[in-house]
């Protein structure tokens, strides 16, 4: 094994250790191991139960293809052994890295593995294959329990929803109705097999299939006590009137939600843009907290991956 391996592998084999201590002691079972740790080996690898799931960040590797394809298979060989699972049960994606984990999402194969994943009691579809992400973003676990832990009788906004885990909790906690609003079908549809999945019914809440961008121009004056808005740090979908930019468009974006949520009502915003900065003194609310940090799990700690607010009016 070259030096170069070597190091991964005791990398790998050290991180694995501690992190799958702490998961196993909190009793998760899907969480990030590593990401990007050392430049050689752009990966990040999540444990989804007994699956491992790769991204591969798209680098200048200097390899011609056949090369690659070598070096990739000893990393994946290494990573089924440390991690201890079946090459079988191993997915692997290439991926461009953007600012934005969620910008713009592609379908990746023909063939579909899905599973059911376990978080805090609660069942989520993820897949393994198709695309680029999940289904189930594994930063925002504790986000996800302060919202259940907040919803009871409330009635709840989700925006730029995604596969609708943010809805799932809050329903499970209680609100007394959860609006989930995302620009594309099958998420909303795949949002609605997670509250089945959990034996929630979805024809007691709302699916819309919005541009968020628009929708917010719709919204009823204080009618939310809940809101959850995460969204991506650009995004042009030919869907979509205009373009998204975070920071460009977050003031506005803010102030509209603010209008629509109750007084003393609670905003959890977050982003993935790094260089994300929030300009306070624009936004008409009584107080804004910087959770960042407070909200990272044990497996985020050393990557500030996004920012994280709450917000209260």
């Amino acid at each position: 094994m070259d030096n170069k391996l070597q190091m991964f592998e005791n990398r790998l084999t050290k991180v694995f250790r501690h992190i799958s201590k702490i998961a196993r002691r909190q009793n998760i079972t899907c969480y990030r191991v590593y990401d990007d740790d050392i430049p050689e080996f752009p990966f990040s690898i999540e444990v989804y139960e007994d699956h491992v799931y790769i991204a591969e960040y798209h680098r200048k590797h200097g390899m011609d293809e056949d090369a690659h394809e070598a070096w990739l298979d000893s990393c994946l060989e290494l990573i089924a052994r440390i991690l201890d699972v079946a090459p079988s049960k191993v997915w692997v994606k290439q991926r461009q890295r953007k600012e934005s984990r969620k910008g713009q999402y592609e379908k990746l194969s023909l063939e579909s593995e899905e599973m059911t994943a376990h978080e805090a009691g609660l069942k989520f579809k993820v897949n393994l294959s198709d695309y680029l992400d999940t289904g189930l973003f594994l930063d925002h676990r504790i986000t996800r329990s302060m919202v259940r832990e907040e919803a009871q009788d409330k009635k709840v906004l989700n925006l730029f929803c995604y596969t609708g885990s943010f809805s799932v909790y809050a329903a499970a906690g209680g609100a007394s109705q959860v609006t989930s609003v995302d620009l594309s079908k099958t998420y909303l549809s795949w949002a609605e097999e997670n509250f089945r999945l959990n034996d929630i019914d979805p024809a007691k809440h709302e699916f819309i299939h919005a541009d968020v961008l628009q929708y917010l121009d719709t919204l009823k004056l204080n009618t939310y006590d809940l809101v959850i808005m995460d969204p991506p740090t650009f995004s042009n979908s030919k869907r979509m009137k205009e373009f998204l930019d975070v920071q460009r468009d977050h003031v506005m974006m803010l102030n509209k939600v603010l209008l629509a949520t109750k007084k003393g009502g609670t905003i959890y915003f977050s982003n993935n843009y790094r260089r994300f900065i929030m300009e306070n003194d624009q936004i008409e609310a009584s107080t804004i907290k910087d959770i960042t940090a407070q909200t990272l799990p044990f497996d985020f700690q050393q990557k500030m991956i996004r920012k994280c607010y709450k917000i209260i009016k």
